[in-house]
This record gives structure tokens, sequence and C-alpha cells, in this order.
């Protein structure tokens, strides 16, 4: 039986918009993007998180600009549990919100993308304005993984298209069990 995966992508619902984390003393990271880059991060300290708009709290969003993935505990805690060796959970503070919440910051990159199976796949190349990403994807319609090259892993994000934030359908099941997501799901194996 193959196993199934998702990308964790926004979700078309009534939701707050955060801005992405900051130092505690409001100063910008020299890499904000970092949350999204596949890697374990050093100790970061405080860090922080604006209401960039006011709406509906979500128990799991994604900041508006970096797409960093931000839980609520009850969302951390599927995380802790089901892949702990996949994720690291950096504890963030939403200004004005009391409630403790996390950066979940996914620790593997895997080379999986299944191109001959995508919808339509755009590299960048040399032309492009944005030099060092050649050969890494610019966008990918259809986004279509080979579950076999997985490695094991249930989170993580996708060698040259970390964009992806990729979670195994045993997460996903438990992540719409805590309910009141700001994230939807695409499936990304098996057919169209």
């Amino acid at each position: 039986m193959e196993r199934h995966f998702y990308s964790v992508e926004l979700g078309g619902v009534p939701r707050w918009l955060l801005e992405t984390p900051t130092r505690g003393s409001g100063e910008p990271f020299d890499e904000p993007w970092m949350f999204a880059d596949g890697r374990v991060l050093p100790d970061l300290g405080a860090i922080t998180a604006r209401i960039a708009h006011p709406g509906r709290k979500r128990t799991f969003d994604f900041s508006v600009i970096e797409a960093a993935p931000i839980a609520s505990e009850a969302v951390a805690n599927v995380f802790r549990t089901l892949a702990p060796g996949d994720v690291q959970l950096i504890p963030v503070s939403i200004e004005g919100v009391p409630e403790r919440h996390f950066v979940v910051n996914a620790t593997k990159v895997i080379d999986c993308i299944d191109e001959a199976r995508c919808r339509e796949v755009h590299h960048y190349d040399k032309d492009d304005p944005a030099p060092g990403y050649e050969g890494e994807y610019n966008w990918i319609y259809g986004l279509r993984i080979d579950p076999s090259r997985t490695e094991g892993a249930r989170v993580f994000r996708l060698k040259k298209f970390k964009i992806a934030f990729i979670v195994s359908e045993d997460v996903k099941n438990a992540l719409e069990a805590v309910g009141n997501l700001g994230v939807s799901f695409e499936r990304v194996t098996g057919a169209h």
C-alpha cells in the first residue's frame, strides 16, 4: 500500500495574519527565510511574531512573508509525538496572545520530487534575476513526490523546492483532529 503525503498550504479560511518571527527585541533576523530552509537552527533566544492583520486566531498557520509555520501548543504536540526527529519546535511569543506557540521548523530536506508525474514544472535558469538558483524549481503545478524516496520521514522540505512543507498522512490526520487550522492539505502522491 502506497504511503500518502500532503503539501501544507495556506487555507482559504478567515484567519489572522502573522508577521515573520523576529528577535524578541523586534530586530529582524539576517536570514528571515531560515524557518523554511530545512536545517536545524541554533538557539535563537527569545523570538516574537506580531499580528500583521487581526482576524480569527488559528491553531496552525504560516507567516505572511517568509511562510514560517507557526503552531499552537496542541498542534506542536502532534509534531512532537509523530515526527520528533523531523522537526525543531522553536517557542515564539505572539504579541498580545497569552498561549504558547511554536515555529515548526522542518529539519529534513529530501530529494523526492517525481518531475515526470508533476503537471507542470518551471526551473530557474541562468537568465533569471535571482542568481544561484539555477536548476532549482521556480514553481511546480500539480506537485508529485515519490513516497519510496522519503527516507521514512513524516515531515520535510523538498530539495530544490523548499517552499513546500510536506507531511505524511498520519500527521495530516492528527492535525485535522486538532481543528481550527489556517492551512489546507494538497495530496502530492498517487494519481492527480
